[in-house]
């Protein structure tokens, strides 16, 4: 009976947590409900009314939430309309991919950030943001703060992104359909690459979407990667390849089919995303702030050098390859 009712408390935590975050995240759409779902759980795991039973329970849920979250995801992405972007733009975006996540964790080596850290911020900031960092940590050593604080760079510096590149892209004289291209392969989260590319016009903000969920499509072999490379380095003692990671491949390969109804994808885009809040919330639950603001500096330093690299690098492949 103890443990039905701790179920019910986690549930209810979580789930008020997910609602507050949807509220707060209406009035900051910029920041997405799944940043306001980690810092929330920030606020709640530090103060007193959560007890070590509470954040037992909530840490038991989180990581059922998360791989239902990742493996949804995958039914945001339409590998035909991925394709139909052509070879130099899908090139482009594998090349921004690749350096910007390899020369985040040299970075992080010269900024002396936590390995965990660095990982996470690599795969946020060359991905899909948050919910490339959800999808991550299930695979990597890392701090309970090194979550939070990575998904606290990515909403510092894509809303830093989504401000100067309109003016860049506007001082450099660039279209409508290249200033969406290039906002869409370099601003971390979906809703920063809309706000991004939205002063250019609505034939931006369409091909940005596309060119940003082409990126997303290289998360599940990124996390598949790392996965492995955890493994040898543990001794063998995690997945080949993780099974949510399998189920979000499958979803991609059911969307491309061109058979699941619009309502039902917009059904599974907004299951995705409570789940995925639900899974922030209870990681922020476990993190203690003293810790998180410990690590303050050399972190953003990188949040800042990644941001730089992933926008000289989108800019520079698409101008080579298109």
């Amino acid at each position: 009976m103890a443990m039905t009712s701790t179920k019910i408390s986690g549930f209810a935590i979580t789930g008020a947590g997910v609602a507050a975050a949807y509220a707060l995240s209406s009035v900051w759409p910029v920041a997405g409900a799944l940043t306001v779902a980690v810092v929330l759980g920030i606020v709640a795991g530090s103060t007193p009314v959560l007890t070590d039973e509470h954040r037992e329970a909530v840490a038991r849920l989180t990581k059922r939430l998360l791989r239902a979250g990742v493996v949804l995801l995958g039914l945001q992405l339409a590998v035909p309309a991925v394709l139909a972007l052509g070879a130099g733009t899908l090139a482009a975006v594998v090349v921004t991919v690749v350096v910007t996540f390899l020369g985040t964790l040299g970075l992080g080596r010269l900024v002396g950030t936590r390995r965990g850290l660095t990982l996470l911020v690599a795969t946020g900031f060359s991905i899909c943001g948050a919910s490339a960092i959800a999808a991550m940590e299930g695979v990597v050593e890392r701090e309970d703060e090194d979550v939070a604080t990575a998904v606290a760079l990515v909403t510092c510096y894509g809303s830093l992104a989504l401000g100067v590149l309109p003016l860049l892209a506007h001082a450099l004289g660039l279209d409508a359909t290249r200033t969406g291209s290039w906002a869409g392969i370099s601003v971390h989260e979906v809703a920063q690459v809309v706000a991004a590319a939205g002063p250019a016009g609505a034939a931006a903000v369409t091909v940005a979407i596309v060119v940003k969920l082409s990126r997303v499509v290289l998360l599940a072999p990124t996390v598949a990667l790392v996965g492995a490379a955890e493994r040898t380095r543990r001794g063998g003692h995690t997945p080949l390849v993780p099974l949510f990671v399998l189920g979000f491949l499958a979803m991609v390969a059911v969307r491309s089919t061109g058979l699941v109804p619009a309502f039902a994808l917009d059904v599974a885009k907004t299951a995705s995303t409570l789940l995925l809040a639900g899974a922030l919330f209870g990681l922020g639950c476990a993190v203690r702030l003293g810790s998180l603001l410990r690590g303050g500096g050399r972190a953003l330093l990188l949040g800042l050098l990644s941001t730089l690299l992933v926008l000289a690098t989108g800019f520079g492949t698409l101008t080579a390859f298109t």
